[in-house]
């Protein structure tokens, strides 16, 4: 499974590339509001750090207005995936960038048959927000396993970005189902590490050698 962070902080983001654990990078325009910065020098430095996909959201609601913000997005840098929303307007905007050999993020998945429209259009991911439907009552996982059981029956391309993680067990239960890949934040993707006998190994360890009197020169 790949992994992506949500972010558009550019300090996490070198920090993650650094350990060899980041895949990709997907931004929003409220992460981008966050940063206090130009959405557009952020996204070019994001993509300067990562060689893998980072997803850049259109603001406008209608096709046209898609298309020409689209156009502004992809000349950044060729590792640009242009963000579009799940509706009539944002699956048509995919069909015609995908089909110009842009990659294209369709977020704010919600229900399995949205996710088959966005593969019958052509998506190079599509993002079902776990987290979000979790907070409502439905079951997050279950929306991804859905997901992954129609793709497979059809044999589709288009990746499953499992977005809106919130925690460690989001990132087990979908590496389980098999999804391709998890956007999360830096804080959860950097919980993964952590295990409390892990730490009292390492504890252990560096007593015994402390008593040792010995060093590593």
């Amino acid at each position: 499974m790949k992994f992506f962070v949500d972010t558009a902080d550019t300090n996490d983001i070198r920090e993650l590339a650094e350990t060899g654990l980041l895949d990709g990078v997907t931004t929003n325009p409220s992460l981008i509001h966050k940063s206090g910065r130009d959405f557009l020098e952020v996204v070019r430095e994001i993509c300067s750090i990562t060689p893998g996909p980072v997803s850049a959201e259109v603001v406008a609601l209608d096709h046209a207005g898609m298309m020409r913000e689209a156009e502004i997005l992809r000349k950044l840098a060729d590792n640009v995936a242009v963000k579009v929303p799940l509706t009539i307007d944002g699956l048509k905007t995919c069909k015609a960038l995908t089909d110009d050999g842009t990659m294209v993020n369709v977020t704010l998945c919600f229900s399995a048959n949205q996710a088959l429209l966005a593969a019958k259009a052509g998506a190079t991911f599509v993002s079902p927000f776990v987290g979000r439907h979790d907070d409502i009552g439905f079951d997050g996982m279950g929306l991804i396993s859905d997901i992954r059981l129609i793709y497979d029956n059809y044999d589709f391309a288009t990746e499953i970005l499992v977005a809106s993680v919130r925690h460690p067990i989001h990132v087990l239960e979908s590496a389980k189902m098999g999804a391709d890949v998890m956007t999360a934040p830096a804080s959860v993707i950097r919980a993964l590490v952590k295990h409390p006998l892990t730490d009292k190994g390492i504890e252990g360890f560096m007593a015994d050698w402390a008593k040792s009197g010995q060093t590593i020169a």
